[in-house]
């Protein structure tokens, strides 16, 4: 008998092997997850970096803040992994159940699968700005006012019952397959946390007109009146270019990071939910029933009342 059926013996005599059959699938679906797993070492390793070369300026690192943007960022990786094989899997795995087209996998089908998940996560970023509903849980990856790469982290818990994973829900109809999907997502996040950062210029002339950059991405976290709402690609840029949404950044006008209404406080759970207690708070003023169903669809700023000086930290 070899080791690894000495191994697969103590499993089987375990009783946990249904356990194990049950829950590996799961597991598989969600390789994005394990991605995330591999590249947080040098997430550590490059925010560990950057802050040797600006702990001694506060405007653009904070201790305090960067740790809490990581457990911020935990939040979200736990939420995602328990919830997204209740809620997003099903469904993912229905559609392509009944999928149009049978793509082989290979190169083709691989670039193809990476240009849809771009091209669906634009639309994706630009509804989750230009809609309340989405906005109420993409708000708390833009309310700081340093850009570091901390920031990245910075993601809400509640994402996966948002509703953002139905974007790409067409890809999977028409042929591509859902583990593939999930990997190109999670590819693509692990390039966007690398331009969340200040240290970085400009880059060569034509990785700025085809990629995403951090100055591109400096432009997007930007409060300044010509940068709200711009620069929403993911790796590429392209699609802001395509559909009039990109702006470059201006030297002489520097990006001022952060959201244009106050937050109650700093604690977890505000940051999380302090959009979402605006909007249903909202909604409970509103006139009549049509006018609050349109605060959820509706842009952010959209008969919003006027907010106070907003919160330096």
């Amino acid at each position: 008998m070899t080791l690894t059926d000495m191994m697969l013996s103590v499993l089987e005599r375990s009783g946990l092997l249904p356990i194990w059959q049950t829950v590996a699938p799961w597991l598989a679906l969600d390789e994005r997850q394990l991605i995330f797993v591999i590249a947080t070492p040098a997430f550590l390793l490059v925010a560990g970096w950057e802050y040797a070369k600006l702990r001694h300026d506060h405007s653009r690192m904070d201790v305090r803040e960067a740790i809490r943007n990581f457990a911020l960022g935990a939040g979200y990786q736990v939420t995602e992994l328990v919830f997204a094989g209740i809620l997003a899997f099903p469904v993912y795995a229905w559609l392509y159940h009944h999928r149009l087209l049978d793509l082989e996998l290979g190169w083709l089908t691989g670039a193809l699968t990476f240009l849809g998940v771009e091209f669906c996560f634009y639309w994706m970023h630009r509804c989750s700005h230009r809609m309340r509903w989405f906005w109420a849980a993409h708000v708390v990856h833009h309310s700081s006012r340093r850009m570091n790469f901390s920031t990245a982290m910075r993601q809400n818990a509640t994402n996966i019952f948002n509703g953002n994973w139905l974007f790409y829900l067409p890809l999977a109809l028409i042929g591509f397959n859902p583990v593939w999907i999930g990997v190109a997502y999670a590819l693509s996040l692990v390039y966007q946390f690398f331009i969340h950062t200040t240290l970085v210029g400009r880059m060569p002339g034509w990785i700025e007109l085809i990629f995403n950059t951090p100055s591109h991405h400096r432009v997007h976290h930007g409060r300044n009146p010509g940068y709200i709402d711009r620069n929403y690609g993911g790796v590429l840029i392209i699609w802001d270019r395509l559909f009039g949404t990109f702006v470059d950044e201006d030297a002489q006008n520097p990006p001022e990071y952060g959201i244009t209404t106050p937050i109650p406080d700093n604690r977890l759970v505000t940051l999380w939910t302090h959009e979402y207690v605006d909007l249903f708070r909202d909604m409970l003023r509103s006139r009549h029933w049509g006018e609050r169903l349109q605060r959820l669809w509706r842009p952010p700023e959209w008969r919003r009342p006027e907010a106070p000086a907003t919160k330096t930290d």
